[in-house]
């Protein structure tokens, strides 16, 4: 009777011993994940300075707009591949923020800094001390302007209006009365997409009888501004919106009026939510543009560069007072009648998804 109950208070004693086991090692799991920090964390020191690797600082504007964590994603799984360490960093539409965040990748000494500016103009002079410093810079998307910048990878951004001005005036025809719903004039691909749309709005007589700039690209000023100009919008043919998030708004403001599918609508970047739009109808078209080669080849030329390697370019851009290296993309339209063509076959967005609002 004694020897059972001295293998009794054994067998609780190992019992109570493997669980201190399994909660010590529970609590060691969890520091180590919590101890795993992303690059999407936007914190200081995700990239070890001494680990040998290729060091890349890349500053976004902010990720408002959809397709920036995409970008974000391919370009630092591609930069991996490439024996490359990423540190991403988001300004959240803060100019002084993002300011700050490249001078940190100038003091941090990292090999190479791409970034998607904010502000065309407000960068120019820590990106000058950038390169002063011996660092190179990418101008990711957007350009910075008199900066010198070792290369601007970016779409045929006056192409895009182009394509854009094309497709609303196909469908509404000459001398028709338009409203333009832009985003922030301190982004020079703005300009670049407006001067396109202009040439077809000159080809075709058409009247802007409307403009609005969406400062840091927020949508509410977009939705307040038809909210605001019924009037206006009740004799418009069509709207030309600078981004597919500012449609978005767009068409729900036309729709509490009862406009939505009635006037033509068009935008750019192939966001899952415009897609959907254009196959229910209540959105024209959108630009693609693709922008995991976009991504892979701003990532494969930013090792190039941080590996001192000479890049070359057949195309140049002006920045104002340089000609600096550009690698142009070509953007495509997508209407209902080619999405699956474009955006599903090519792996952008899932059929299910694009369609998941249509009954057969």
């Amino acid at each position: 009777m004694q020897n059972r109950k001295k293998k009794m208070i054994k067998s609780k004693k190992i019992i109570g011993l493997k669980k201190i086991i399994i909660c010590i090692l529970t609590v060691f799991a969890v520091l180590q994940l919590t101890g795993c920090v992303g690059e999407e964390d936007g914190k200081k020191d995700t990239v070890e300075e001494n680990s040998g690797k290729i060091r890349i600082g890349m500053s976004f504007d902010s990720f408002v707009i959809e397709r920036w964590q995409r970008d974000r994603d391919i370009f630092v799984a591609t930069a991996r591949e490439l024996g490359a360490e990423v540190n991403v960093q988001s300004a959240n539409g803060e100019v002084e923020e993002q300011i700050s965040q490249i001078q940190y990748f100038i003091d941090k000494g990292m090999d190479i800094i791409v970034v998607v500016p904010i502000d065309a103009e407000a960068l120019t002079d820590v990106i000058v001390k950038a390169k002063k410093e011996g660092i190179p810079v990418v101008c990711y998307d957007r350009i910075v302007k008199n900066a010198n910048a070792d290369l601007y990878v970016s779409f045929d951004n006056e192409m895009v209006g182009d394509i854009m001005g094309r497709s609303l005036y196909g469908i509404i025809g000459k001398n028709k009365n338009v409203i333009e719903i832009c985003g922030p004039e301190s982004d020079y691909n703005v300009e670049q997409v407006a001067n396109g749309f202009a040439s077809q709005t000159r080809k075709n007589a058409g009247h802007i009888v409307g403009m609005c700039h969406c400062d840091g690209w927020r949508s509410e000023v977009a939705y307040q501004y038809i909210s605001d100009n019924k009037e206006i919008v009740k004799k418009c043919d069509g709207i030309m919106c600078g981004n597919d998030a500012l449609a978005g708004v767009v068409i729900k403001a036309l729709s509490e009026m009862r406009l939505a599918g009635k006037i033509v609508v068009v935008g750019q970047d192939a966001d899952l939510d415009a897609c959907q739009r254009i196959v229910e109808g209540t959105q024209e078209m959108t630009v693609y543009k693709p922008v995991e080669k976009q991504a892979r080849v701003a990532a494969e030329y930013a090792v190039r560069l941080a590996n001192k390697e000479e890049v070359k370019t057949a195309t140049f851009f002006n920045d104002g007072t340089y000609d600096i290296p550009f690698i142009k993309l070509q953007p495509v339209a997508v209407y209902k009648n080619n999405m699956d063509e474009i955006i599903i076959n090519g792996g952008y967005h899932l059929k299910e998804d694009v369609y998941i609002n249509v009954t057969e």
